[in-house]
């Protein structure tokens, strides 16, 4: 991998700054869309219209009118005979999903224009198991097509999912990232009497591999300090694994039955981030009490939030970080993966893997 100080400007990495591009960002869940239902969000700072067409299918177009730059997501959808089109609440331009102007009403039969010249930004899309991903371009101008897919996830089991919470920290991703694949603040950040507590701690040596743009905690047996996996009868064993630009999944096997939990991180801008949990299972056990494991899965997001708040008491006077081997290993991983990814775009070559097996151990 070439040494940071080598890499062009845009290709150059600093903690907390900067937003990944030219990759797949979770953008929702399939069940959130509805057919003709214009819906805002703001992803990576671009404000986008995500929704589907009175079809069905689902799209996504920069919600800001060329015009007067009224959100898109304002106005209403319509059939035309130039198909499903999205029509502006101001003046009542209209855009295909495509993001094409079909027709601008105050002009008259003697002005003519060519109004399909005009345009507003489109996103690539994919909807697979049930979620939708987005791929934002680092050229608004030059949008490129995707040369990669989203990820294929193990464990999409069962159905919808049993549990969905989300909620938005106030922090840039890099610093959600790295809590979210912290071992060592558990016991500290999430103690409850049904999980774990700071006085039962455990010595921790867990194998990892490289995969696909992220690295993974091979399959094991969890620690025994670790109550929650003991409802699921059996030998759980159970695999975690990190992926660029920002999801990690654990991915729990207990016989021919499974349970996949999804946090899905994305950026709203470079202040905060969301996140998603997402929990599947056809493990009858683990569906019977998913409403009470609702409820922890949002205990340890307000935690996680809480935490989040108070570092960034400190964040604010810039001061410089100590990361420690092993526990702070992983976090190394994901610095070296963003520059990677930066490195292989700004360079055009494929993406080269920085993490390499390893065992790290800690107490938690």
């Amino acid at each position: 991998m070439p040494d940071q100080s080598a890499l062009t400007p845009s290709a150059r990495i600093v903690f907390g700054q900067g937003l990944l591009k030219d990759c797949w960002w979770f953008a929702a869940l399939s069940g959130d869309l509805k057919a003709g239902k214009l819906q805002r969000y703001v992803i990576l700072g671009e404000p986008v219209l995500l929704g589907r067409d009175l079809d069905g299918k689902a799209y996504a177009i920069r919600d800001i009118c060329p015009h007067r730059a009224a959100p898109l997501s304002a106005g209403q959808m319509v059939r035309t005979d130039k198909g499903c089109v999205v029509q502006c609440p101001y003046h009542g331009w209209t855009f295909n999903t495509s993001g094409t102007c079909t027709s601008v009403p105050s002009l008259t039969a003697d002005q003519p224009m060519d109004v399909e010249r005009i345009k507003v930004r489109d996103y690539a899309i994919r909807e697979q198991q049930g979620m939708v991903w987005i791929y934002i371009t680092a050229d608004a101008r030059r949008p490129t097509e995707p040369d990669h897919e989203p990820p294929v996830l193990p464990g999409v089991v069962g159905g919808d999912p049993l549990i969905v919470e989300t909620m938005d920290f106030d922090s840039h991703i890099d610093h959600a990232v790295v809590g979210l694949m912290d071992p060592a603040h558990g016991p500290y950040v999430h103690q409850q009497w049904w999980w774990r507590s700071a006085k039962k701690q455990l010595s921790k040596i867990k194998s990892f591999e490289p995969r696909e743009y992220g690295f993974a905690m091979v399959r094991h047996a969890p620690s025994s300090n670790s109550r929650a996996y003991k409802i699921l009868g059996g030998a759980p064993a159970t695999e975690i694994t990190f992926r660029l630009p920002g999801i990690r999944y654990e991915h729990i096997e207990v016989g021919d039955k499974q349970v996949l939990g999804l946090t899905c991180l994305t950026p709203v801008d470079d202040k905060t981030t969301r996140i998603t949990q997402i929990f599947w299972s056809d493990h009858g056990l683990f569906r019977l009490i998913s409403p009470i494991f609702r409820y922890g899965a949002k205990a340890f997001l307000k935690q996680d939030g809480d935490m989040v708040n108070l570092q960034n008491e400190g964040l604010k006077y810039d001061p410089s970080l100590l990361w420690i081997d092993d526990a702070d290993t992983q976090a190394k991983w994901y610095q070296q993966l963003k520059k990677e990814w930066l490195a292989h775009r700004a360079e055009k070559r494929p993406f080269v893997n920085p993490v390499k097996p390893a065992t790290l151990k800690w107490t938690s």
